[in-house]
């Protein structure tokens, strides 16, 4: 049976690490990972793509696209549900189309939806701020996310895989559309 894969993307401060978290509570057949939380988790182990990853984090730099991909795919193939949802990538249109690519090469994983969180830039500053982030992570971040969004949301309208959310709402309004979405999108129960 293969893996069934939902994106969450949005805006930093958008709270697509925290929906899919709370998803994921409600569900006992659900994973969710976090891009971020993954990448920081691997490198703290010596396994050698864990040591590669830390390498790069250390001295600040992003990890490599191939890097990323590969951390994803074998966190999906060991996820210890069928659902997996997972936040924060691609954040690039590189990122995206190696990720088709790759997925398109994988047995066993099967990209049912992308779901882009939308929050206006004060609400997604404020969020992230409020999280202990700082001006200068949310402006770097913000700015990667403006100039790819457009080309993402593109792809994944032509591949009729994107549903955005309105996530300016109470979280709990939120929570509760993103799971009437995935009850009919992926029949979770």
């Amino acid at each position: 049976m293969s893996k069934k894969l939902i994106l969450f993307i949005g805006a930093p401060g958008s709270g697509k690490t925290t929906d899919g978290r709370n998803i994921a509570e409600k569900h006992s057949n659900i994973t969710h990972y976090s891009t971020g939380e993954l990448l920081k988790a691997e490198s703290e182990k010596e396994t050698k793509l864990g040591k590669i990853e830390k390498a790069f984090i250390s001295r600040g730099d992003l990890v490599p696209t191939d890097i990323v991909i590969d951390t994803i795919v074998e966190a999906i193939r060991n996820a210890p549900t069928d659902i997996i949802l997972l936040d924060g990538f691609p954040r690039k249109e590189k990122q995206m189309k190696f990720f088709g690519d790759c997925l398109h090469n994988v047995e066993g994983i099967e990209l049912n939806a992308v779901i882009e969180i939308q929050v206006s830039e004060d609400t997604g500053r404020q969020r992230f701020l409020e999280n202990g982030g700082s001006n200068e992570i949310f402006d770097a971040e913000m700015k990667i996310y403006k100039s790819t969004i457009n080309e993402i949301e593109e792809f994944y309208k032509q591949n009729d895989l994107i549903t955005i959310i309105d996530g300016e709402r109470d979280s709990s309004i939120v929570i509760n559309e993103l799971d009437d979405f995935l009850q009919q999108k992926v029949a979770l129960l």
